[in-house]
């Protein structure tokens, strides 16, 4: 009796293989885009901080002219 798996390989073998062939294409792409990731600006944050100084300063903006309009009306 003889062994044929060790020539030809089954579909199970062939499924590993391309799997694997799979997991390192995306393991490449998934490095290539947190290359990118990291050259852009964080927008976000920026953004965050940006709406929170505006807010800030409406805040502030509404609170000095509160202070006024009671000192007028009196």
């Amino acid at each position: 009796m003889t062994d044929r798996t060790d020539d030809a390989p089954n579909e199970i073998l062939a499924a590993a293989k391309d799997a694997k062939a799979h997991a390192a294409a995306a393991a490449e792409a998934v490095a290539e885009a947190a290359e990118d990731a990291a050259k852009r600006w964080p927008l976000a944050k920026i953004g965050l901080g940006v709406g929170i100084g505006s807010a800030a300063i409406a805040a502030a903006a509404l609170y000095a002219d509160r202070s006024r309009s009671k000192k007028k009306s009196k």
